[in-house]
């Protein structure tokens, strides 16, 4: 577990050099690989700003109490994962010269952060969005100097807020989504924080880096929360 912020940075960047299995079921194969669309997400983490942490529950915090995760939520009237939370990003363009640049473009687009004080980590494998035809390649990154953000879209944009890492790893806020594909249940990862539900793809990036990190502890597996889709 790391005990500081400058540790669970290197533990991210660690993470990149390495890479990762995200294990996935078949429920996650895409309908057509030859066809998917490419994109990338800005997964951010540092001190994002200097209002303290207010972490619920008792005893020692798994992570440092003041790393964030920078989080957005997504308009309700979009096409794709209507109200959904999510990382910053989007589709890589032509012009993107890989998926950490569209990852800072998006998030700049989304949030208005300053991308002068971000330092990309690396690149995570890219993860299938069956429901889309996606891949999407998590980009970790680290913020150095905090900078305002905002919903800077709100056809597409809700909110913008960061959320302690402490709060997404406290065992009470661990849960399960299931969905049926054909006659077979699968389950997912999720998150509930406050009257956030965090599932779908970003509650599996985190769930699976803070398992590889090695910051996850034991949670309840049988807990299952639905989202109202």
């Amino acid at each position: 577990m790391p005990a500081t912020t400058d540790d669970a940075r290197a533990d991210l960047a660690a993470l990149c050099a390495r890479g990762l299995d995200w294990g996935l079921g078949r429920s996650r194969d895409l309908p057509d690989l030859t066809r998917a669309r490419h994109a990338a997400v800005l997964v951010l983490f540092g001190v994002l700003d200097a209002v303290p942490a207010l972490v619920a529950g008792s005893g020692a915090a798994p992570v440092p109490r003041d790393l964030d995760v920078l989080l957005l939520r997504r308009a309700s009237t979009l096409g794709s994962h209507p109200g959904q939370i999510a990382f910053p990003g989007g589709r890589l363009e032509a012009s993107d010269a890989g998926p950490v640049a569209a990852a800072l473009r998006e998030a700049v687009e989304e949030t208005g952060l300053d991308v002068a004080g971000l330092e990309p980590l690396g690149t995570l494998p890219a993860m299938p969005v069956p429901v889309s035809n996606h891949l999407v390649t998590p980009v970790p990154a680290w913020w150095t100097r905090p900078s305002q953000v905002a919903a800077m879209d709100h056809a597409e944009t809700v909110d913008v807020f960061r959320v302690p890492v402490a709060e997404l790893l406290d065992p009470a806020n661990r849960a399960n989504t299931v969905h049926t594909v054909g006659a077979t249940d699968y389950r997912a990862p999720a998150f509930t924080v406050g009257a956030r539900l965090v599932w779908g793809f970003t509650a599996i990036v985190l769930a699976r880096m803070f398992d590889e990190l090695g910051w996850a502890g034991p949670w309840d597996h049988d807990r299952i929360v639905q989202p109202e889709l």
